[in-house]
Parts: C-alpha cells; structure tokens; sequence
C-alpha cells in the first residue's frame, strides 16, 4: 500500500520551480540539475492546458499543481468549475495540489479524490495587501491543519519592517503539528524568504527566468540560500 506523501522525512528548505508560462515550460525541461519540485500554475495555462501536458514529459522533478483563486493572485480570472476542472485533469500527475483555505469547501470532492489517490495536500493562503496578525495566521494554520493540510503555505504582503516582522513572528513560534512553508512578497520580499528558509520553510518558491510576484528569487538565487539553509529533518510532519 502506498503512503501519502510528507515532508516529515525530508531534508528542509526543498526549492520549487514556478511554470507560469511556455517559456518557463521550455526552460524548466532544459534544466540539467532539476529543483525537488515543480509548482504548475494552471490558471496560467488555462487555454493552453493541452500544451501543458504534452510537456510534462521533459519535467524530472515532482509536481505542486494550483489553480489560484482571483482574489490571491490568480491570473485569468477563472470560476470555481474552471479551476476544479483544471486540477482535476492534471491530478493524475501530481505529487501534491495546493488549494485556498476559502477554497476548500468549494473543492471538497476534488481533496477527496487527491486523497485516494496518495496526492497531498497543501492549504494555502494569500494576503496581497498586507500581513495580517501572528493570532490571525495562526487561526488559518489551525483551519488548514483540521481540514486535512499536509502542509500549511502563507504568502503576505512585506513592504514594511512591522510587516515583516508579523510573518517572521509567525513562523518562528510556529506551535501546530504541521509544516509550513512561508513567503513575502514586495520590498522585503526577498529578505523575508531568505530568512524564513533559515527558519525551516519546508516548501520555497523561485522563478525560472521573471519574476511572477515581487521579492521571488531566481532558482540560481534562491539555492545559494539553500547552501547556508539548515538541513536537519523537521520535527514536525503534515
């Protein structure tokens, strides 16, 4: 029998690949040395999914697929049924599917069905304007992990140090039995991830050629940081 993937017995600070466009599709096939995984942003490809799939053969790395909801970043503005459809054809190929935390209920049916077929689960939750409180992401993380989270991901808004220091707080008196991968996005961005990866994000994100939001590294970047990052096994598990 087959288990549920986990990031209990993996090494932190593992390195995604975003593919967000054709170019980013061609690039991340060409890659000599592959990152641990590959991030799918399927809105992006939402007409253009058959393209997708006959380049999934190049890729030599498991697959995050996501179809992200309008309100936190996601391109095209696709209804419910769109991105469900989405993700229910690449799900097949995934090593994990990242759904919103307001999400969920919506996508019930498509989470039951990635559980059967050993796909994790990663519950996600995008704030584009600000960071909220440490109470706030900790109420979020709670709901994720009662939902069924294999990991919890929270990327915020870090334009200022108080900002910053919110998402920095968060992570590091990080008390529920779940992983959790964070990020900023904006002025401190890139700081933020580098430092949160110090702090034992297990999931972090860098483009492969443009940056799709402010303050994401490149993947040259963002695995010098992981040279310096820790390597121990996380105590805590999805």
């Amino acid at each position: 029998m087959t288990t549920r993937p986990s990031v209990k017995e993996q090494p932190l600070a593992l390195v995604v690949a975003v593919i967000a466009s054709r170019a980013d599709l061609d690039l991340a096939g060409q890659l000599r040395k592959p990152p641990d995984l590959f991030e799918l942003r399927l809105d992006y490809f939402c007409d253009s999914a058959a393209d997708l799939e006959r380049g999934l053969w190049t890729l030599e790395a498991p697959l995050i697929i996501t179809a992200r909801h309008p309100a936190e970043g996601g391109a095209n503005n696709l209804s419910a049924q769109k991105r469900r459809e989405l993700l229910l054809r690449f799900l097949p190929q995934a090593r994990y599917v990242d759904v919103e935390l307001r999400s969920v209920n919506a996508f019930r049916p498509l989470l039951a069905r990635a559980r059967r077929k050993n796909v994790g689960l990663i519950i996600s939750f995008h704030d584009l304007n600000s960071t909220p409180t440490v109470q706030s992401l900790q109420l979020k993380a709670r709901a994720a992990k009662s939902c069924g989270a294999d990991i919890f991901k929270v990327a915020t808004r870090t334009d200022s140090p108080a900002q910053l220091a919110r998402l920095l707080d968060f992570v590091t008196n990080f008390n529920i039995d779940l992983a959790v991968s964070a990020m900023g996005i904006g002025k401190f961005g890139a700081k933020s991830r580098r430092e949160l990866m110090r702090y034992g994000s297990v999931l972090n994100y860098a483009h492969l050629g443009r940056g799709h939001v402010s303050g994401q590294p490149s993947l040259s970047e963002i695995r010098r940081w992981a040279l310096a990052a820790p390597r121990a096994v996380r105590g805590q598990g999805g």
